[in-house]
């Protein structure tokens, strides 16, 4: 039976890019994304790489918490190997200012379509030798980030989540592993999203130092390969780092 990788927020940014990486690895896919036309763009250059992956196209809101239940029973035909959770966005602004439809949705996506699909692949696959899970943080999931704040607690979840996970996992013996993987600025559509910009942002010049997307797929796929739990840039010097989790972990004391 052909095993498959998931990857959210695929249409474009990391995403799309991780989708390209684990073709190069012979990987077959199902990509999710709300843009369907973007889907299939990306579905025509995997098979650009190797006509013979199958590639499904599964196009859907994540925000709407319900649909990531829809969306993880609509693939209970297939074996999964690997789960990257991938979507979310950002936002600029204060607190006190900030948009609280748009947080709403952020932390409908970034938190709880996040946590259902890791809890229904973590239920069904823990004990299936050969499987990842791979949740997308940020290095705003390590440190606060001025007029990101609610962002960044965002991605503090993800990663202490995740982290969590892994420690759950190896307590009790699971073949599964859970991984992190935290990039810092990266030449995406984050910032046009978290700004309410309706153009690209040119990141040459507006930024110092960033990754394009590619990179951090190549990064993905470090993390991917490795042992280690976290794979995070540094935000100064913008290296990529694999490590063990970086929270504290205390065992609860069982009666």
């Amino acid at each position: 039976m052909n095993k498959y990788t998931v990857i959210t927020g695929a249409s474009s940014g990391i995403g799309y890019e991780t989708a390209l990486a684990f073709a190069e690895r012979g990987k077959n896919l199902v990509i999710v994304a709300r843009r369907t036309e973007e889907l299939e763009k990306l579905k025509s250059e995997v098979k650009k790489i190797n006509a013979d992956l199958d590639v499904i196209i599964h196009p859907t809101d994540l925000s709407i918490s319900n649909n990531a239940h829809k969306l993880y029973e609509s693939l209970k035909n297939l074996e999964i190997e690997t789960w990257i959770n991938n979507a979310g966005f950002g936002n600029f602004a204060s607190i006190g200012d900030q948009n609280l439809n748009k947080i709403e949705t952020m932390l409908h996506l970034n938190i709880e379509a996040l946590t259902i699909l890791s809890s229904l692949f973590v239920r069904d696959y823990s004990s299936i030798e050969g499987t990842q899970i791979i949740n997308v943080s940020s290095g705003g999931g390590y440190t606060i980030v001025g007029d990101a704040v609610t962002y960044c607690a965002t991605k503090f979840y993800v990663s202490a989540f995740t982290e969590g996970l892994s420690h759950e996992l190896k307590r009790n013996g699971a073949k599964m592993q859970a991984k992190v993987l935290a990039p810092a600025a990266t030449e995406t559509e984050f910032a046009k999203v978290s700004y309410g910009l309706d153009h690209d942002v040119n990141y040459e010049g507006l930024i110092p130092k960033y990754h394009t997307a590619k990179e951090m797929a190549g990064f993905m796929l470090d993390l991917y390969d490795s042992e280690k739990v976290v794979g995070i840039v540094d935000g100064v010097s913008y290296e990529f780092e694999l490590k063990d989790p970086i929270y504290p972990h205390v065992v609860r004391m069982r009666d």
